[in-house]
């Protein structure tokens, strides 16, 4: 889909018809969008008019998620984002309305799309049924997000006037997750499982069930997730951890839902973004944590802090999980330039912490989709950037039985093929006969590690009730020998997160939004 996608008509059509307002003004056809009245004819209106709302899928706005997690943080202090971390954000913060805005531009094209698809002439109606199916999918996956952030949002499912929209609501979040619930199966039904080789990157009936479960996981409603993921079929996990991210492995077998890119035509700057200071000027902008490093376990399985883990603080990075080389620079990496990654302050490198504001202060930098094909041109990578794949299905599933206490040989087998079901990724099963407690702290280990820098750690530490916990205090990062050999750790200057319970766990209705509406109360305590 990636030559199909991104033709920009919703540039076009502005969802209640401005042009219609201006009719009686001058009685000729905008030159600067498509007409209504001239569109919603064939099926290849209706088509490029779907094909326009997959560009409100998130791309690479998923790291800025996790910098607001303990794995990862911002890495330019001065962002507004990083407010949020240091919990001195409030109502105006940019951040937080940009994610509403975003979600509703999104919400606001699928409504006016479903509004016009029937006006479509076609006796296809497996089409226009499969159009309206990913229409559904893309609009859930918007009001996923807004619940996962605010709770209670105004649920829109048509296009509305100005004075409608400053009438509107906020819909309690259990009716939300129920409209995304049956939106979700609804679509499924409508939908293929897969598409031919033009069709690659579409919503498919498995992407309405994957984002069902997770839907239902966020609203701890576990029977349906695991009914849910059960009705994941035909995906497997890609064989080789360290490739997923890469060029080579676009639309492979395990990933289920992508926004899908295309250098030179439809490209994002995630190279630019995310790449150590040295590769061409790049920005560092969200860095790992000590934190995360720390949570990957030694190669056979145990906690670094465990007794006998047979850690070494002077090579911190031998021995362990591999998924954290495949996930972040540490130091020694090889970099896409062929220089070697020495991120600590002693080192004299581009990459030293300190040596530029822009150098990473944690002194790891993000590996995941940092691809040397990209080095030549960091703003324009056309890597898809995966938006669920079918190790969190797994994961989800197990989960949730844990959850429900129904802990049966399924449950270990979905967090054992994770942990070792790839070439590359040999990590040992974990043991059966664990307590319902033993087993929640293991999947919540495998979610941290399995899917870091993916965009679902913030979400999970709020559903868990644990951010209270891991976002408060300082941010740390590696550590490192100085010139007495003795071990040094580096802790970010001047940064100390703090997490208020009290109202932390939701973000507050952004207030350009209460000042046009008054309807919209506030969440508690902002």
């Amino acid at each position: 889909m990636k030559h199909t996608t991104y033709k920009y008509l919703f540039a076009l059509i502005l969802a209640g018809g401005l042009s219609s307002c201006r009719k009686n003004l001058l009685d000729s056809l905008p030159n600067d969008r498509v007409s209504a009245n001239i569109f919603w004819k064939t099926e290849n209106d209706a088509l490029l008019a779907d094909n326009a709302l997959y560009t409100d899928l998130d791309g690479v706005s998923i790291f800025t998620w996790d910098a607001l997690s303990d794995i990862a943080h911002t890495n330019q202090n001065f962002d507004t984002q990083a407010f949020i971390e240091l919990g001195t954000y409030d109502i105006a913060n940019a951040k937080i309305y940009n994610e509403w805005s975003a979600a509703y531009t999104g919400i606001q094209a699928t409504n006016y799309f479903l509004e016009n698809i029937d006006k479509v002439s076609s006796t296809n109606t497996t089409l226009i049924n499969r159009f309206k199916g990913e229409a559904k999918v893309l609009r859930a996956y918007q009001y996923i997000k807004l619940a996962g952030f605010f709770g209670d949002v105004p649920l829109i499912t048509k296009t509305l006037t100005i004075a409608e929209g400053q009438q509107v609501t906020r819909t309690p979040v259990s009716q939300v997750w129920d409209f995304v619930d049956k939106e979700l199966s609804d679509a499924a039904a409508l939908l293929p499982a897969t598409y031919g080789a033009a069709d690659k990157g579409r919503v498919t009936s498995g992407a309405a069930w994957a984002l069902k479960a997770r839907a239902d996981l966020w609203a701890r409603r576990y029977q349906l997730v695991v009914d849910a993921a059960n009705q994941v079929k035909g995906y497997t996990l890609y064989s080789s951890y360290q490739n997923l991210f890469k060029y080579a492995a676009e639309n492979n077998s395990e990933v289920i839902l992508d926004k899908q890119f295309l250098k030179d035509t439809y490209s994002n700057g995630v190279f630019a973004l995310l790449a150590p200071y040295s590769q061409k000027n790049a920005q560092s902008y969200y860095v790992p944590t000590k934190s995360l490093v720390d949570a990957y376990e030694t190669a056979d399985g145990k906690n670094i802090n465990d007794a006998g883990s047979g850690f070494d603080p002077y090579h911190p990075y031998d021995n362990r999980d591999p998924r954290l080389r495949f996930s972040v620079f540490v130091d020694g990496d090889a970099l896409p330039s062929g220089i070697a990654f020495k991120p600590a302050p002693n080192s004299g490198t581009a990459d030293a912490i300190g040596s530029t504001y822009i150098a990473s202060t944690t002194g790891y930098n993000i590996k995941k989709y940092i691809n040397t094909e990209d080095y030549a041109n960091p703003s324009n990578s056309g890597i898809n950037i995966i938006l669920l794949r079918y190790a969190e299905v797994l994961l989800t599933l197990a989960e949730a039985k844990i959850e429900l206490n129904q802990i049966d040989q399924s449950v270990y087998d979905a967090i054992n093929t994770v942990r070792n079901g790839r070439s590359d990724v040999k990590l040992p099963n974990i043991a059966t006969g664990l307590t319902q407690e033993q087993l929640r702290q293991i999947v919540r280990h495998e979610r941290t590690v399995e899917l870091a820098f993916e965009g679902l750690h913030l979400f999970d530490i709020r559903r868990w009730k644990t951010a209270e916990t891991v976002m408060t205090g300082p941010v740390y990062g590696i550590t490192y020998s100085d010139a007495t050999n003795k071990l040094v750790t580096v802790q970010v200057v001047s940064f100390n997160r703090v997490f208020d319970k009290s109202r932390h766990y939701l973000w507050p209705i952004p207030q350009k939004e209460t000042n046009l509406n008054p309807n919209l109360k506030q969440n508690p305590n902002w």
